[in-house]
């Protein structure tokens, strides 16, 4: 028999992310401001409070759908959002 020890592979499924990016609330908003006022122009009176934001969607492979849910944070958290001025919501699909 081998000395050595056999690691069992990990099963591993795919998992479809879909990150919300937005900016906080208080934090100046352009685009959102621009879209705001030419909405009556185009005959959309009523609508305010508008923001925008980024989504981001990718594929990833983990063990389970913790593992998943965690390294998504991670990837949201060093890449896709800038916590100082920018709040983000992960979800899996």
């Amino acid at each position: 028999m081998p000395t050595g020890t056999v690691q069992e592979s990990e099963e591993r499924v795919k998992f479809e992310a879909l990150v919300e990016v937005r900016l906080r609330p208080g934090i100046s908003d352009p685009q959102g401001a621009t879209i705001e006022r030419a909405l009556p122009a185009l005959g959309f009176d009523g609508v305010t409070d508008v923001r925008v934001g980024k989504s981001v969607r990718f594929v990833l492979e983990a063990a389970d759908e913790a593992a998943a849910r965690e390294t998504s944070a991670a990837v949201t958290d060093r890449l896709l959002a800038n916590p100082v001025i920018e709040e983000a919501e992960v979800h899996l699909l």
